[in-house]
Order: C-alpha cells, then sequence, then structure tokens
C-alpha cells in the first residue's frame, strides 16, 4: 500500500491546527505520514504539534525553525517527507474517506501522476467561494487543479522540482503550470467537495493580495513559454469570480 505524505506549514497556527489534525486523524487510509514544517511559533502551536505525535496512529515528523515564507516552508517539509503520494494540506477533511477515494482513484488509472478534487473557501461556517475547476483542461483555457486537494505522485516533485521562491503568492500557481503545460501529465478527477479550505490564506486576505496574486500568475505562464499569457489570464480571472457566485447544492457534512 502506497504512503501519503501530508506536509503542514505553521507558524502560530494554535487555532487552527487542532482541527485540522483531528481530520487527519479521522481519515480511514491507513498508510498517512504527517510531516510539519514550522516556522518558529510562540503561541501554542509547538505544544499541539508535540501532544499530536505523541498520540496519533499516524507516523509523524516535525521540526521548529525560521524559513523564508510559506514556499520555502513547503519545500522544506517536502524534505521531511518519504511517502509515495505529496499533499499539501493545511485545511479540512470534509469526509472520514477523502484520502481513500483519492488513492483509489489514483490506483484505478494507472498511467496519471495524481488526483484532483473539489473544494470549499468558508470563513467560520460561511461558504465564500467554491472550487469546481471540472476535469483536466488547457492551462492556456485558465484552467488549474484546486491546489489544496492535489494528491501527487512523488516522481513529479523529483522530475520538475520544488516550489520557486521567488514568487510570494503564486508559486504554487506557477509549479502547477510547470507540469501541467504541456498536457504530458494526466490527473484524474473526483467531482467532489473533500476540502474545506481555510479562507483568508496567503492570497484570499484581501484585494491587494489578489492583485499581487494575479501580478505574479502573469509572470508565471510568461516564465514558462505560454503563449497569449493575458487570453490565460482573463480566463482565469472569470473561472475565480464565477466561485463566488456558485454554490454547492448540498453541504458536505464529514461523513
Amino acid at each position: 500500500m502506497k504512503t501519503v505524505s501530508l506536509i503542514l506549514t505553521t507558524y502560530n497556527s494554535a487555532a487552527n491546527l487542532t482541527r485540522t489534525l483531528r481530520s487527519i486523524e479521522r481519515q480511514d487510509y491507513p498508510q498517512i505520514e504527517v510531516n510539519i514544517k514550522d516556522g518558529g511559533s510562540v503561541d501554542d502551536t509547538l505544544k499541539i504539534i508535540k501532544k499530536y505525535k505523541s498520540t496519533s496512529h499516524n507516523r509523524v515528523n516535525w521540526i521548529s525553525s525560521p524559513d523564508r515564507g510559506i514556499y520555502d516552508a513547503m519545500n522544506q517539509g517536502y524534505q521531511l517527507s518519504g511517502g509515495d503520494i505529496i499533499v499539501f494540506f493545511n485545511d479540512l477533511f470534509l469526509r472520514k474517506d477523502a484520502i481513500s477515494r483519492m488513492m483509489k482513484l489514483i490506483e484505478s488509472v494507472p498511467e496519471c501522476v495524481g488526483a484532483h478534487a473539489d473544494l470549499i473557501y468558508a470563513d467560520d461556517e460561511k461558504v465564500v467561494r467554491y472550487w469546481k475547476m471540472g476535469p483536466q483542461k488547457s492551462i492556456r483555457l485558465g484552467w488549474l487543479p484546486g491546489h489544496p486537494t492535489l494528491f501527487l505522485k512523488r516522481e513529479i516533485y523529483e522530475k520538475y522540482g520544488l516550489y520557486n521562491t521567488k514568487y510570494k503568492i503564486a508559486a504554487d500557481y506557477e509549479f502547477m503550470i510547470r507540469f501541467l503545460k504541456d498536457r504530458e501529465n494526466q490527473l484524474v478527477y473526483l467531482p467532489e467537495i473533500i476540502i474545506r479550505m481555510y479562507y483568508g490564506g496567503t492570497s484570499t486576505s484581501g484585494t491587494g493580495s489578489y492583485l499581487v496574486s494575479l501580478k505574479e500568475g502573469h509572470m508565471a505562464l510568461r516564465d514558462n513559454g505560454i503563449r497569449g499569457a493575458a487570453f490565460a489570464d482573463g480566463l482565469r480571472t472569470c473561472r475565480v469570480l464565477l466561485q463566488f457566485v456558485h454554490r454547492p447544492r448540498k453541504r458536505q457534512n464529514g461523513r
């Protein structure tokens, strides 16, 4: 059975970390490795991590040291991991079989490099945004998978490298462009909401952050040789705006 490496990045994250770890602990997939890269928290984050390591039925690796931001922390977290499937995760699984379902899907299509699914962004209990991109299409059409739902085989990171830290908000987008731009790598799609993302993160904390994200996203397209980057920007923006007006018919209840 393949090991799924979950990689968490924390910095003074006590407010949400316990909920995130609890959602991981409820997963019914038996082979999970939890890797936590902390940036030197001064709240109760380290206390929570230590308690989790001592009580979890999963293998837990963690370090706490300064880093140069979220993507540097993610790269360091990757270095802690040893699993076959990599997932960068700081949010909530909405069902106890989320990992099992994704792994079953990946194993059903041997030629795929991973899988993605739908997610919601929520502020407390209010759904703010609904991410539903559907099956794989061209990056040039503004399509991209929801990064928090991305389950990728380790070989993709070994082949394409990690996150480019010159991007402060859009390094995850640049990474996805990098390995998806030529349509060589196939992702399978689970049309279900499996993750609730905490709203107000690096790229969703305000209008200013979103504008920086757009600027960096355009740079990412150009850096990767995508022709018609402005056209792709426009389509991507339209897709994002639609996420704020579309709501799932039925909220997942974490069953």
